[in-house]
């Protein structure tokens, strides 16, 4: 498998046996370097995670045509989706193996419209992870320009994975 491969169906997905044995951040580092196939809303919406780390995950996206909404803009969902993914992933990446996780309520703004096609970065940062909850803030950045395009924060429930 070469890296940023997107699963095609369920069953290239990893089985919840992989993924409860590993830690959160062995899983991210696993599907950024191709060992496990990423998921394949990030093929639809063209993004990607690039960088994890103890509490933090840089995803990276570029917004085409198909993601624009009527008037002519980045949907706004697209915004919350890689915001989603980023800062959720961040606090993956604080769980141990047995743990999963899954988001509770996220929040964004939308600080100015992101021009399609160009690329961002969107980076997840922890704040708090405990025994049930865990809490990130993210922002998307132009690449190119560095200027900031949305912020978000999210709360996550951690949760011990299903007995198998």
């Amino acid at each position: 498998m070469t890296p940023h491969h997107y699963a095609t169906s369920v069953e290239q997905l990893a089985s919840m046996d992989t993924i409860l044995s590993m830690s959160g951040l062995a899983f991210m580092r696993a599907i950024i370097n191709g060992e496990l196939a990423g998921p394949p809303i990030g093929e639809t919406l063209g993004f990607k995670p690039i960088v994890a780390g103890e509490g933090t995950v840089t995803f990276e996206g570029t917004p085409e045509f198909a993601i624009m909404n009527p008037i002519g803009t980045v949907h706004g969902g697209w915004y919350g989706t890689i915001l989603d993914s980023c800062m959720a992933c961040a606090v993956q990446t604080m769980l141990q193996p047995g743990q999963i996780y899954t988001t509770l309520e996220y929040k964004i703004n939308i600080l100015r419209p992101i021009p399609v096609g160009m690329t961002v970065h969107a980076v997840g940062k922890v704040q708090h992870v405990g025994r049930s909850t865990g809490i990130s803030v993210g922002e998307v950045r132009g690449v190119e320009d560095g200027k900031l395009y949305a912020t978000g924060s999210t709360t996550c429930i951690v949760m011990q994975g299903p007995k198998r």
